[in-house]
């Protein structure tokens, strides 16, 4: 009787530790009704696991990672998964999305670093990573995976050869000689790919150096130095990074033939140095926009120092005033007077109308937005920027709304890594965006509201641009031509 009671007690003390640890199942069914699963901690792995969350935010990359990997289904070989980081990283977003029904509420994402290994990336789930660093890993570890990618269709390769579009390649390969390129998809670039432009003009003689081309894959910003008094905020993070700077001692070559051409023939004529002034600007923006704020900082002992500054950031981003635009070429007299003689009106040429240029539409839209500023109230159902909302403008053309937000506590020596992201979006409407915001640590996850994300101390921001109904309508038609 003695060990029936002692055995009763045991039971009932498991009972309550179960109670304790999970909750009631209905309980548990309920919390999860709305969230996002977590991810097991595997040492420290807060880096990696904020980083999925705010990557599973972000449409426009899980369906870039579905058209990337539409050619590994076929596939017979079941280990593929285990192989491709694409893969790997496809299965850990969908699942963190809710497109895939998984298991548990807190999922393991130890394949992740398993199927960097392969890539011949050692990172150790128990050292203190960082987020940023992890980010620029799975970026060029993609575009690894893409060039490794054959650049013809294989022979063997049956399914893709009986594609339409294949055979009437091949039929033009018999008549012209060339092998069938590759397919489209091993062509486009992830969706967090953009190019910065770097302009170096002249000073003295005002001469443009040929614009360089550079990609990024997503835009580190320094913090400037605060004023008393003035809110930090990220305009002031861009306006710093596009803010233009002098080069001294640089040799110009249209200076140099300047000098030349009043010279007698035959002499030598050294290399002009002057100064020029050189300014960053955005050549090509994303369809995601990853933002990085630096918080790293040195003392004058030459000890890495945090920066705790809360910087500004709002749910809405207008990058149009950092996007570089080809300036205008300057009419000679000539072409004025051609101009003056042919019969005009404003806004047309040749007597049909014209759109207005960009800067144009950017001067006129900066009067009337500050960046960010703009409400959800202006915003269609679909989540499109209606034209209709400014009758006396065009909308931005590049407009992004905030999608998930990567917070780091601590010091430079140890910390940890939380995200806010916004929640899934219901089944009832796939293509909406929800506006219920989620706190996540590793495996705990609670909901959010968007006040309390725009007050957190911002590490990486992760923005998905916005397209207008008249930019939908033409993306639809590209993507039928």
């Amino acid at each position: 009787m003695r060990s029936w009671g002692v055995l009763g007690g045991l039971a009932a003390a498991l009972a309550a530790g179960v109670y304790v640890l999970w909750g009631p199942i209905a309980q548990r069914k309920r919390r999860r009704r709305g969230l996002v699963p977590g991810l097991l901690n595997l040492g420290n792995t807060c880096f990696m696991n904020s980083l999925l969350q705010g990557l599973s935010s972000c449409p426009s990359f899980i369906k870039w990672l579905e058209e990337f990997t539409a050619q590994y289904k076929t596939e017979q070989n079941q280990s593929a998964e285990h192989q491709y980081l694409s893969l790997t990283l496809l299965h850990l977003l969908r699942a963190l999305s809710c497109q895939e029904v998984p298991e548990d509420d807190v999922l393991d994402a130890s394949c992740l670093l398993e199927v960097l290994r392969i890539y011949r990336w050692q990172i150790s789930s128990f050292e203190e990573q960082d987020a940023h660093e992890l980010f620029h890993v799975l970026t060029s570890s993609l575009e690894d995976e893409r060039d490794r990618q054959p650049r013809v269709t294989h022979l063997f390769d049956v399914h893709s050869l009986e594609q339409p579009e294949i055979i009437q390649k091949q039929i033009t390969c018999r008549t012209r000689g060339s092998l069938p390129p590759m397919s489209s998809r091993w062509k486009s670039q992830h969706p967090f790919h953009g190019r910065l432009t770097s302009n170096m003009v002249c000073k003295h003689c005002e001469h443009q150096s040929p614009v360089r081309y550079d990609t990024f894959d997503s835009l580190s910003l320094s913090i400037p130095a605060a004023v008393w008094g003035r809110p930090l905020t990220l305009d002031h993070c861009l306006h710093h990074f596009i803010s233009s700077e002098s080069v001294k001692d640089v040799v110009c070559d249209n200076c140099t033939k300047i000098q030349a051409e009043g010279t007698l023939n035959g002499q030598s004529i050294e290399n002009q140095r002057t100064t020029f002034v050189k300014q960053l600007k955005l050549g090509k923006l994303p369809q995601c926009l990853c933002i990085h704020l630096q918080r790293l900082s040195w003392s004058n002992q030459g000890t890495p120092l945090k920066r705790h500054e809360h910087v500004q950031f709002n749910e809405f981003l207008i990058m149009d005033i950092y996007k570089y635009h080809v300036p205008v070429h300057k009419p000679s007299q000539n072409d004025l007077n051609q101009k003056n003689s042919e019969e005009t009106k404003p806004g047309t040429k040749d007597g049909i109308a014209v759109k207005p240029s960009d800067a144009e539409q950017t001067h006129s839209t900066k009067s009337l937005i500050m960046n960010g500023a703009c409400s959800t109230s202006f915003l269609m159902s679909s989540g499109t920027f209606p034209l209709a909302a400014f009758p006396e403008c065009s909308s931005p053309v590049y407009l992004y709304r905030l999608m998930a937000v990567v917070v780091h506590h601590g010091d430079m020596h140890s910390g940890h890594f939380v995200t806010y992201r916004r929640s899934p979006p219901s089944s009832k409407s796939p293509l909406s965006v929800s506006n219920q915001w989620l706190w996540i640590s590793d495996d705990t996850v609670r909901k959010a509201s968007l006040q309390e994300v725009l007050s957190s101390s911002a590490y990486l921001l992760f923005y998905e641009r916005v397209h207008s109904k008249v930019q939908h309508q033409r993306l639809e038609l590209r993507a039928e031509e």
